[in-house]
């Protein structure tokens, strides 16, 4: 499972519109194909996403590549809790999912899996257009790894 921070979306205090409509930046499009490009021959089975723009735009070069729609969930929305973002995970835990959210919500996510057990040697970090790639066995999330953001 690939848990991705949104990638770059430009400074929030700039933008005029509704937050969730946000899009993301020219770097940020350069992080969402090298996101595509790094996944790209894995065996992608479903692609979920806050509904934030920033989030949709990130995972649907992924998504159309593998033939797949970017399935919205608001357990992955901005603001969310830790607890309801992980259940949402462990139900997919059959798939090859990508998930998509957001730097408030992924560390909540993280500290919470390291509490629960998750082995992980990496720090608690949510860079823009980073991924934390999660196994699950057993209906528990065992092990952890982040990856950086790609280049962009």
């Amino acid at each position: 499972m690939y848990l991705v921070r949104h990638a770059h979306a430009g400074n929030r205090s700039s933008w005029g519109g509704d937050d969730d409509d946000r899009p993301l930046s020219p770097k940020g499009r350069g992080q969402a194909d090298g996101l595509l490009e790094w996944l790209a021959d894995r065996p992608i089975t479903r692609v979920l996403s806050s509904p934030s723009a920033r989030c949709t735009e990130t995972v649907a070069p992924l998504a159309d590549a593998h033939g797949l729609e970017v399935e919205t969930d608001r357990r992955l929305a901005e603001g969310g809790g830790a607890k309801p973002c992980i259940e949402a995970m462990l139900a997919l835990s059959g798939d090859d999912v990508v998930l998509c959210s957001h730097g408030d919500l992924i560390p909540k996510v993280i500290r919470q899996l390291r509490s629960d057990g998750m082995d992980t040697k990496d720090p608690n970090l949510s860079q823009k257009g980073s991924t934390w790639v999660l196994e699950i066995s057993d209906g528990k999330v065992v092990s952890g790894r982040y990856h950086p953001p790609p280049k962009s």
